[in-house]
């Protein structure tokens, strides 16, 4: 499929920000908006249309009906799992509310296709047998998983009523440069800013805790794949290999420097102890495979966050 506009929710982001240069450098004539609650003006692409602006604001609605995108990339959320079991209002307020305004609108003025941030880590119950995959039936326990698998169906509904096409990428644990290291941050990022500091770093519970670390540049590819190609559904967007917490802390402190030992203390409530995706259905029908690296992706982030400093 192709397309020659495109809009950005959460487009000053992380992972919108690195999909956004993307798209620039693709001749695409993006429009991005955030509400910068998580996003940073520095990460902006200076060729894109951004607007200050939130999903949940009623003129949004009024602002899609204006730029008339042909196709959305919908990553604006609450992403803090622990805000989420705080306050599940606000969770939902952002991550369904805003995402069923922009479906509705996004229907009425005839966008091609919606590309979905979702979650893997989040979706799938610690029971099933890993890697995961897409045919595992969802079981989200928190309220952010709860939002992600909410978005997901609303988006088969408004395919099956409207006809408007979507895919919903649920993501592994994302990680590069630009991640912001507070809130609900990626341990790379934590890890990274801290030791950069000098300062004392510490590992929740034994360490032995894993995770499939995919890199911000095999999400973006994801993101662009899911545009072009003329496949609905959900896909897993991961490596399929677990990594612990240890290893990681390792090869930050080699790559940065860092001298201090290794600090434990006590395990996070709730913490997935294992997880990893399956993404060969992304692989057969989006024709996407990870690409980078782990040490080559990890060597890069940590080059960044040091000049960041």
């Amino acid at each position: 499929m192709k397309y020659t506009s495109a809009l950005v929710t959460g487009g000053a982001g992380f992972i919108g920000s690195h999909l956004v240069d993307a798209l620039v450098s693709k001749r695409v004539k993006v429009y991005v908006i955030d509400d910068l609650s998580s996003g940073q003006i520095s990460n902006l692409n200076p060729n894109a249309h951004f607007t200050k602006l939130s999903v949940n604001s009623p003129a949004f609605v009024e602002y899609l009906k204006k730029v008339k995108p042909e196709v959305i990339f919908h990553l604006a959320a609450q992403i803090n799992v622990r805000v989420s079991v705080e306050d599940p209002v606000k969770d939902a307020q952002v991550n369904i509310m805003g995402s069923l305004y922009l479906l509705k609108t996004a229907a009425e003025i005839g966008v091609k296709k919606i590309i979905f941030s979702s979650s893997g880590g989040v979706m799938y119950p610690q029971t099933a047998r890993m890697p995961y995959s897409e045919k595992i039936f969802p079981e989200p326990i928190s309220p952010y998983g709860i939002s992600k698998r909410t978005t997901e169906m609303y988006l088969a509904f408004a395919y099956q009523t409207y006809g408007l096409r979507y895919v919903a990428l649920r993501y592994a644990n994302v990680y590069g440069p630009r991640q912001n290291a507070k809130g609900e941050a990626g341990v790379i990022s934590m890890f990274a800013t801290a030791m950069l500091a000098g300062k004392p770093v510490q590992i929740n519970g034994t360490g032995k805790q894993t995770r499939d670390f995919v890199n911000v540049e095999d999400v973006v590819r994801a993101n662009l794949l899911a545009a072009q190609k003329n496949v609905v559904g959900e896909f897993n967007i991961g490596t399929g290999k677990e990594t612990d917490v240890n290893t990681v802390f390792r090869k930050l402190a080699k790559l940065t420097g860092y001298k201090l030992p290794e600090r434990h203390g006590a395990a996070a409530v709730g913490e997935v102890m294992r997880s990893a995706l399956d993404a060969r259905k992304a692989k057969e029908l989006l024709g996407w495979v990870p690409a980078v690296k782990f040490d080559d992706g990890l060597k890069k982030t940590a080059e960044w966050f040091r000049k960041q400093k």
